[in-house]
């Protein structure tokens, strides 16, 4: 039964479709090896009655040959996206005991085209860090390990992350508002896309910075990631910021020829200190393009300097003004308050003790850079930078490249505890490859093509065009073609 959640969703759909496994025992070989990884804290609520029931909900759809391609696929899902009548805390104590009413519309999607929920993975409090180490549940674990350290998953989707990674799931879903996606996928060894802005609606998602969240798959191949992405994808009209665009067949794009395509290498991505590893890595990978028929040629990204700057003034004044809602009025934690405490020394207390100290270090940066005396300062220089940097992707896109290949991370995992216990802007340096994708509103996505020397997975970062994930889709899918990487972390949990 092992063997049966190490599968692709490709190969999965197939021997569905086929009749070679049923839906139920792909989830019940799911749900053992998720009861044998409490270790990895991955995750945070089990839905086990529910995935059988959606299980064999599904097995009777593909018998009667209504089955679109994600239906029987058991799936984890971020504690970031509302699931009816399931707790979602967006692992903050602040939301605790908050169940919804009602499904995210992308989550809504996926149960539409009967996908399996296994159950909510663990994530950075409200998506705020790059470890997965702020969140209330605990810290999420990453299933590759050396030297008997334990690392890091990335985040904020670390959970997401490290069950995919660990065959807990098929795939699952996470959420990219400055890399949450693609460096976890970069941590572990799957791939992570995060797709246009718009792309994917927003509604009924725990929002951070609502400019710049957006909604994507975490899957073990770039296929998986096209089809995952086929089913979430779409308008909605709850959502102001969702697309109305039709969403094209990103799995019949996947041909795997990059033949006169032109690839892009910034030259303000090649940092200072930069690791001889991924600086080879990266190398090995425009070889790799241009092996496969792509041509590959230096470009200028010129404010690529201020995007991390930017990016956290931004965010967090986003994040201040969407978190002022959680007060302990209508739902979530409420703090017990002494004789003669008034409304306002209830409002101080639960938010004190609601939130962690980094969404705080986060609200009160972005309360700061809003206020008066500061917001042209800050705020309004910070949009001004972003418009410059969107601009900068526009030239480049606007001269013929068709997608630009980067380092998705600056190095490869790292041990619980040594970035948390420093300096926090040496955890937002994490960031440094990933938030100018944010900024500009692009896909970006993050394929793993090698090992470091202590055999951890490293990821290379593809950027492409506005509303062209399927030409994405396809240049990575090439890429994983010739990188060929196969690695598994050894079981250890």
């Amino acid at each position: 039964m092992s063997e049966l959640s190490k599968m692709t969703i490709a190969d999965a759909r197939d021997a569905l479709r086929a009749g070679d496994v049923s839906a139920v025992e792909l989830t019940e070989a799911c749900l053992t090896e998720i009861e044998a990884a409490d270790a990895l804290g991955a995750f945070v609520h089990k839905t086990a009655d529910l995935a059988r029931a959606r299980a064999a909900a599904a097995d009777a759809r593909i018998k009667a040959g209504d089955a679109p391609a994600m239906c029987g696929i058991p799936l984890g899902i971020k504690d970031l996206f509302c699931t009816e009548g399931v707790p979602s805390q967006a692992a903050s104590r602040i939301l605790d005991g908050f169940r919804p009413e009602y499904e995210s519309t992308v989550t809504q999607k996926l149960r539409d085209a009967g996908a399996v929920m296994l159950g909510k993975l663990n994530m950075d409090e409200f998506a705020m860090g790059s470890s997965n180490e702020t969140s209330i549940y605990g810290d999420a674990v990453n299933p590759w390990k050396v030297d008997d350290r334990k690392l890091t998953p990335g985040g904020s989707s670390g959970g997401s992350a490290a069950a995919v990674a660990a065959d807990l799931c098929l795939a699952a879903i996470g959420t990219d508002t400055g890399g949450s996606i693609r460096q976890p996928a970069a941590f572990t060894g799957i791939a992570g896309l995060k797709p246009t802005y718009g792309r994917c609606s927003r509604w009924g998602i725990v929002a951070f910075a609502s400019s710049l969240d957006q909604a994507g798959p975490m899957t073990k191949s770039v296929r998986d990631a096209a089809i995952m992405l086929q089913a979430m994808a779409g308008h909605d009209a709850k959502d102001s910021t969702s697309a109305d665009i039709p969403v094209p067949d990103f799995e019949a794009m996947l041909t795997g020829d990059i033949r006169g395509k032109v690839i892009g290498i910034p030259r303000e991505y090649r940092m200072d200190g930069m690791p001889a590893e991924i600086e080879k890595l990266w190398h090995e990978g425009a070889e790799m393009l241009r092996a496969a028929g792509a041509e590959v040629v230096d470009i200028s990204l010129p404010h690529t300097k201020y995007a991390l700057p930017a990016y956290y003034v931004i965010a967090p004044a986003e994040a201040s003004s969407n978190l002022a809602r959680y007060d302990g009025v209508r739902y979530g934690h409420r703090a017990k308050l002494a004789q003669g405490d008034g409304i306002v020394q209830m409002y101080e207390k639960t938010r004190a003790e609601g939130f962690g100290p980094e969404v705080q270090r986060r609200v009160m940066v972005g309360t700061y850079v809003l206020s008066a005396g500061f917001y042209d300062a800050y705020y309004n220089r910070a949009r001004k930078v972003r418009t410059l940097i969107k601009k900068d992707f526009e030239d480049v896109f606007a001269d013929g490249i068709d997608a630009i290949l980067t380092p998705a991370t600056p190095s490869a995992a790292f041990g619980l505890g040594e970035m948390s216990e420093a300096d926090p802007v040496q955890m937002y340096l994490n960031d440094v490859f990933t938030v100018t994708v944010n900024l500009a509103g692009l896909p970006g996505i993050s394929v793993p093509v090698g090992l470091n020397g202590k055999g951890l997975p490293l990821g290379l970062q593809l950027i492409g065009r506005p509303w062209a994930e399927d030409d994405l889709l396809n240049t990575a899918y090439a890429l994983e073609a010739a990188a060929g990487f196969v690695s598994k972390p050894a079981k250890w949990w």
